[in-house]
């Protein structure tokens, strides 16, 4: 499927044939807020003056930082491509930004982080992803509204009319510049984000003319022309990205296919949080996977390292349960489409060329049965060890009913142990001829 199909992407956008291909990625959120542990919003949650949220710059000296080991995970786990909070709300730069002196390279640590993500990334021929915040609490000049972590600072409020919107507006384009032209070609910018629906009666939240979001993608695409970037420019244009949030169906508008991305955390906080509980289990985040690659849509995953650089336990134990499964069944991933034929209940279908691959959700008892498929399925077999599966067969005009089974006209039957495979989501791939014999 090529870009023209995408009712989201301009025709003179960049072909995203690669990113609808690899469907499955890493998010890393890391920043001054892995010091905090609670939560990458916590400067403005807990209305952290920019002085105060200093101790965490004075601090931050990630001495088992293993950017070589995050990436080594996201390979081992199918993962192709990965995107980096280059700078997040908070403001704080990981390279080494000549426009600010709040960036990583003035702190205890020193390294220019982007600089080893970029050259470990490349290593392992992921494709790289920027994610960059519009949102500065730390900057002078960015205006104060509704999020702002000095919203009822009574001396900011009183002041705020001396913060120029127009400066920090060319401070923006300025490290976006330095980000696409000193790290090699990037295959992807992850702008976040706008919020103009926000009103909170002294103020508004910020969008496009608050930006100049035609302005950074003109800038982008300039700088890289073969870049992808995200919706979040306030353009209603670039790859969808809802996040926390599994659309319910394939994401279609004027009839044509958006091309969409699901965001997802391991628990309920992008940066490192050790006090948030609520993980997602390795089956959920399994089954988020296939259920946005059967709709047509792309996979980010979040990770969010320690403040001292490394991946906890916990995050472990879901990459490690992801990377069993995708050890046997990426095929079924990568590379996969939605498939027109009808989804049995409770499985999923990808396909691939001729490859169509059933996603077992719920075990059933003995039988799937598949609509339109009869004379169309030469093989079949289980993904995760090439076992065949047996294939029952009617006449396709005629329904059978009887005190064992009902089966409608044109099904075909795929025959299953009562005991269901020792793998979180068992796929079945059968092999798809219209010339069968």
């Amino acid at each position: 499927m090529t870009k023209k199909h995408y009712a989201n992407w301009p025709k003179d956008y960049q072909d995203p044939s690669w990113f609808t291909h690899d469907r499955f990625g890493m998010f890393i959120h890391f920043g001054l807020f892995s010091l905090a542990a609670r939560h990458e919003w916590i400067m403005t949650t807990e209305q952290i003056t920019p002085a105060d949220y200093k101790r965490y710059f004075d601090h931050f000296d990630p001495d088992q930082l293993d950017i070589a080991g995050w990436l080594d995970q996201a390979v081992e786990a199918g993962m192709k491509y990965v995107v980096l909070t280059t700078k997040h709300h908070e403001g704080f730069a990981l390279w080494n930004s000549q426009l600010t002196s709040y960036k990583v390279t003035e702190t205890p640590f020193e390294k220019d982080i982007v600089q080893i993500f970029v050259d470990e990334a490349r290593k392992r021929q992921l494709k790289i992803g920027f994610y960059y915040s519009l949102i500065d609490w730390h900057h002078k000049d960015f205006t104060l509204d509704g999020l702002h972590p000095l919203r009822e600072n009574q001396f900011a409020r009183d002041t705020k009319g001396q913060r120029q919107m127009r400066n920090y507006r060319e401070y923006l384009k300025g490290q976006i510049t330095e980000l696409l032209t000193n790290y090699g070609p990037i295959d992807y910018m992850w702008y976040d984000f706008s919020y103009p629906h926000r009103d909170w009666g002294w103020s508004k939240g910020k969008g496009n003319p608050d930006w100049d979001g035609e302005g950074i993608e003109n800038l982008t695409r300039s700088l890289q022309p073969h870049i992808l970037i995200n919706d979040r420019l306030d353009l209603n244009r670039g790859v969808k990205t809802p996040e926390q949030y599994q659309p319910h169906h394939p994401i279609v508008e004027d009839g044509k296919p958006v091309l969409w991305e699901a965001c997802q955390t391991m628990n309920e906080s992008w940066g490192y949080d050790k006090y948030n509980a609520n993980w997602k289990s390795v089956d959920q985040i399994l089954k988020m996977l296939v259920d946005t690659v059967s709709k047509n849509g792309n996979f980010l995953l979040n990770i969010g390292p320690t403040a001292r650089g490394a991946i906890d336990d916990l995050t472990k134990e879901r990459l490690d349960g992801i990377k069993v499964w995708m050890k046997k069944h990426e095929r079924s991933i990568v590379g996969c489409e939605p498939s027109d034929f009808i989804s049995p209940l409770d499985c999923r279908l990808t396909q691939k060329d001729d490859r169509l691959y059933v996603h077992i959700f719920s075990w059933p008892y003995r039988h799937i049965h598949l609509k339109d498929l009869q004379g169309k399925v030469c093989y079949a077999q289980f993904l995760h060890d090439g076992s065949e599966v047996f294939i029952e067969e009617f006449d396709r005009n005629q329904v059978i009913t009887s005190t064992e089974t009902h089966i409608e006209a044109g099904d075909i039957v795929l025959k299953l142990p009562v005991i269901k495979p020792d793998v979180a989501i068992p796929v079945i791939e059968l092999f798809i001829t219209d010339n069968r014999p």
